[in-house]
């Protein structure tokens, strides 16, 4: 039986600018509906967890300060996709960049940091992070470039590559970034000139500060400058580009480096701040892949990635501790994040697309005698 009515999509000629901010708050508050629905199922109190989440993550000065250390590194992933995701290409190896940026700005810091003032020793750690995350996605920005082989794959499986010598650096006996004359296998604590203190009795870093400026900065390159005028022409039209005698060439490697650059910076933030040594323990916390999330969700928008990186940092900090306060398993923030990524992509296709609903002809069938 033919159903009487049929949904019929539209492309839009023209995206209403309310959209752009209703489909990401819709797609918050869908996924906090979801996770109800979870709550209720496993017969635990939807009132007292997402409380506990808010309090733990945002409404108490140990909850805020704690949320805003996290983000310092969320955000960092997140621009990092973001940047790439502005030119369709698709960085799925911030993860990876991040632990070479860690792996590089450790190394800066146990080499020179003897030797240098903190002036020098911090912004050289942080750049040293910064460049080798950038050295670790060349080899898939060339070939992308030049052999049109897909960067989701290539940065994807180096992730692997990466989570490999981290581990190797720290288990590896006579390791130079292993503490020596330790009991169980840990990485050796960067010097004192090349750790930032912390701000008053908090999880916060200066970082903090200097990655949500560099944010903005980056929202200005890509909105007003003609290098981010070139990636929104080839994001738009590769042949447009090709007429115009942009090179689309250089600028896939350009800004792939740039991504990879951010990715690493973000594991530079560690080291200067709350890890102040390379630990194994990073490769399950999933940083680099949250930032995917934090990116999607603020529709690659560089200012708006600041937002969703400190909701994401709540989100998960007030999830690790609910555990503590309550008998929610500590998954339900990762949970949140998973299904808010679904609902923000879902959501892509309200913003792209009108949804009628069409009625469907009536079908008169003819009596046989």
């Amino acid at each position: 039986m033919r159903a009487p009515f049929r949904l019929q999509f539209e492309q839009r000629t023209e995206t209403p600018r309310r959209l752009g901010v209703l489909v990401p708050l819709i797609s918050v508050l869908a996924a906090l509906f979801a996770g109800a629905l979870f709550l209720l199922a496993t017969g635990h109190s939807v009132g007292d967890t997402y409380s506990n989440m808010l309090s733990d993550g945002f409404f108490s000065s140990t909850g805020i300060t704690d949320t805003l250390g996290l983000s310092t590194v969320l955000i960092c992933t997140g621009i990092a996709a973001a940047f790439a995701f502005q030119m369709n290409l698709y960085n799925i190896g911030g993860e990876g960049q991040l632990y070479v940026g860690m792996i590089g700005a450790t190394w800066f810091g146990l080499f020179f940091g003897e030797n240098l003032p903190s002036f020098i020793m911090i912004p050289l750690v942080l750049i040293g992070g910064a460049l080798c995350g950038a050295a670790w996605i060349a080899i898939p920005a060339w070939v992308r470039a030049r052999l049109g082989t897909s960067e989701i794959v290539t940065t994807l499986l180096l992730t692997y590559v990466a989570a490999s010598l981290v581990n190797h650096f720290i288990y590896r006996s006579g390791s130079y970034f292993r503490a020596p004359n330790s009991m169980f296998p840990q990485g050796r604590q960067v010097p004192d000139s090349a750790m930032l203190s912390p701000i008053g009795d908090t999880k916060m870093y200066p970082t903090f500060f200097v990655i949500v400026l560099l944010s903005l900065a980056l929202h200005w390159v890509v909105r007003r400058t003609e290098f981010g005028y070139r990636i929104q022409v080839i994001s738009d039209s590769p042949r447009a580009a090709r007429y115009a005698g942009i090179s689309a060439r250089r600028t896939t490697v350009q800004v792939m480096l740039i991504s990879g650059g951010l990715a690493g910076l973000g594991g530079a933030t560690l080291i200067v701040g709350s890890f102040q040594r390379l630990d194994p323990g990073i490769v399950t916390l999933g940083y680099g892949y949250a930032g995917i999330v934090i990116a999607a969700l603020a529709r690659n928008n560089m200012a708006a990635v600041v937002v969703s990186g400190i909701l994401f940092a709540g989100l998960r900090s007030g999830g690790d501790k609910l555990q503590i306060s309550t008998d929610t398993p500590i998954h339900i923030g990762v949970m949140l994040q998973g299904a808010i990524l679904l609902f923000a992509l879902g959501g892509e296709a309200f913003r792209r697309y009108k949804i009628r609903i069409v009625r469907t002809p009536a079908v008169v069938s003819e009596a046989t005698a």
